[in-house]
């Protein structure tokens, strides 16, 4: 798998410490934090400095953040526009009510999870402009992983035997499986329930000993096998798993399930509100019950300490044409279907960087989504306008030429004395920020033009360059006048065919005394305007144009022919033209280039002497899309 290059470091900020409700549209997790903050729900919850159990932060002092949250991916893949989202929603909840957002690996699951991943994962979360380190005062750098609570947990889930509210099952999956009902049937006891909580003990030891094969016994809730929600049938809590993990190594061979681990892991670190998507929300009355017994003393000690954590759940992000499941991503990397997890035509928060989508535009996106009970689908181009919003006033204008046909000026050397004249001209980098200066390129006698500002016919309408030729009622017209932006009109006299008959070359003359901006620039009136680059300093670059990776606007992958939903045509590489002061900038630098959009250097492969650039998106959105 190949790997992105690094992204900029996270900006400086300070957290800010306010508690005062931000000028932001509110949404059901914004009041329930705010009625929180309100009743003084966590305004005694003591913090020992970092994770740990009740009785280390009975010794802290009061929390200094008044809401602590978390994002908390598993580290079994690169982070996509969802993560982008939830990153964007916690962490900015934090800031905004004078809180922290703690970041944290799940890493529960040794089979699937690198430190690739979490080196990706850190570098994504900083590019999008989110810090999780504090000041000495509140506690710390707040990077967590939950493999740093394996003892922890093994201890809660002694905790719950010893409370004989867990117990061994040494049955087979599909025993288990079947005596588990459904929606309509309520589960069986599985035979190995009555056991005594020694009997439990001793077994539970064996499992971590490491005397038992995968799949031979698991850990599991006592619950109600009666429950008519089916995560309340006594889950499995632990399972076996001789398998290296990626941190712990061969310390551990039993590991336990994420539904077990992550209330554990959000208690342990004091977090007050837990924000997962909809998809939870059937696990939240065991997120909440396991909460309950953990806080119950065992022997005149609990685990955990009230004010407990509180489970939210908001609605994933669902984009158009847009796939986020990661094993369909891996297969896609795998597969050769794309060029790697930062493929700039993947959902991936790397892909997207490196298309050209800005961290403040993903913000963007985020807010003006919203966070709602109710899934639903947003069309793609929410993510484009806010790009085009973020880059509008920010990004320079510059030309690209990106299906080139040559223009000869063939009055040149009359016009100006010689074909060896340049003629200085200038454009504004920003036209509606004249502070910023000109950029500034010269005009020959031979430039390049794009193929669809010629029409050897012109239709009713057609504005830009034509010969002239007979019209449809047999009558002569003569060729087209334009003016070549901010430099000279011109009058198109001709052009020359290949063989297959499509025009390889335009001629035209220079209508003298014409040039944009000197006295005469008004002398000839013209309808249409041609972007243009100097043969003499053009640059030869790649550019690269994507469509979406996906042709149905709400994938359906759910069979073994997925892979025919791929765009065939979701990548074109042009060889273009452009103006040489484009080939020096750095990776991820961007520009609107005049007509065709907005654009960015590539993050990985552009350089001095190979330019190559990303289309972002189009300037506006196309017609049916």
């Amino acid at each position: 798998m190949n790997t992105p290059n690094a992204a900029p470091p996270a900006p400086e900020t300070a957290t800010p410490t306010t508690t005062e409700s931000p000028a932001r549209p509110s949404n059901f997790l914004r009041q329930a934090i705010e009625r929180d903050l309100a009743a003084g729900t966590y305004a005694q919850r003591r913090w020992g400095g970092g994770a740990g159990d009740a009785a280390f932060h009975a010794q802290g002092e009061l929390d200094p953040a008044a809401v602590r949250l978390r994002f908390p991916p598993e580290p079994n893949g690169y982070l996509h526009i969802g993560h982008a989202k939830s990153i964007c929603l916690n962490f900015g909840l934090a800031r905004d009510y004078g809180g922290l957002c703690h970041m944290r690996f799940d890493d529960t699951n040794p089979e699937k999870e690198d430190d690739e991943y979490v080196r990706a994962i850190l570098r994504d979360v900083r590019w999008l402009g989110f810090d999780w380190a504090s000041s000495a005062s509140r506690g710390g750098e707040n990077l967590y992983f939950a493999s740093d609570y394996f003892d922890l947990m093994h201890r809660a889930a002694v905790h719950l035997i010893r409370l004989g509210l867990a117990y061994v099952d040494e049955q087979s999956a599909d025993d288990m499986r079947r005596q588990r009902g459904d929606f309509a049937t309520p589960g069986t006891d599985s035979p190995f329930r009555g056991r005594s909580v020694d009997e439990n003990l001793a077994r539970f030891a064996a499992m971590k000993a490491g005397g038992l094969p995968d799949g031979a016994a698991v850990l599991r809730a006592k619950i109600d096998m009666a429950s008519p929600n089916m995560n309340l049938r006594d889950p499995a809590i632990y399972r076996i798993r001789h398998t290296a993990h990626h941190r712990t190594g061969d310390a551990w061979c039993i590991y336990p399930m994420y539904t077990f681990a992550h209330p554990i892991e959000d208690a342990l670190e004091r977090i007050s509100h837990s924000i997962c998507t909809l998809e939870f929300e059937d696990q939240r009355p065991f997120y909440d019950w396991l909460l309950e017994q953990l806080s119950r003393p065992v022997e005149g000690q609990a685990l955990l300490a009230a004010p407990l954590p509180r489970q939210y759940e908001f609605a994933r992000l669902n984009l158009t044409h847009v796939v986020t499941s990661k094993r369909k991503l891996l297969q896609m990397v795998q597969q050769g279907v794309v060029s790697g997890w930062d493929d700039p035509r993947l959902p991936t928060i790397a892909g997207l960087r490196r298309r050209g989508y800005t961290a403040a535009s993903l913000q963007l996106m985020a807010e003006r989504t919203g966070a709602s009970k109710a899934n639903a689908w947003n069309d793609y181009s929410v993510l484009d306008i806010a790009l085009r919003d973020d880059l509008d006033a920010k990004a320079d204008r510059a030309v690209a030429i990106l299906q080139p046909l040559e223009l000869v000026l063939d009055n040149w050397a009359d016009v100006f004395g010689s074909d060896s004249h340049r003629e200085p001209c200038a454009a504004p980098l920003h036209p509606h920020h004249p502070e910023r200066g000109q950029r500034p390129f010269t005009l020959g006698p031979r430039v390049w033009i794009e193929l669809d500002d010629f029409a050897a016919v012109p239709s009713k309408g057609f504005f830009r360059l034509f010969p002239p030729h007979t019209d449809a009622a047999g009558q002569a017209k003569p060729g087209s006048k334009v003016r070549l932006k901010y430099g000279y009109v011109i009058e198109c006299t001709g052009f020359e065919a290949g063989a297959d008959g499509q025009p390889v070359r335009v001629h035209a003359h220079v209508v003298p005394d014409t040039k944009s901006g000197t006295p005469g620039a008004d002398s000839v009136k013209v309808k249409g305007v041609v972007t243009w680059l100097g043969q003499h300093e053009a640059v030869a670059a790649e550019v690269r144009l994507f469509d979406h990776l996906f042709l149905e606007e709400q994938p359906s992958l759910d069979g073994d022919d997925w892979m025919q939903h791929v765009n065939p045509q979701s990548l074109q590489r042009v060889q273009a033209f452009v103006s040489p002061d484009l080939v020096a900038a750095p990776p991820l630098a961007h520009w609107q280039f005049e007509r065709h959009g907005y654009f960015v250097s590539d993050e990985r492969d552009h350089s001095a002497a190979t330019p190559v650039f990303n289309r972002v998106t189009a300037l506006k959105e196309a017609k049916g899309k």
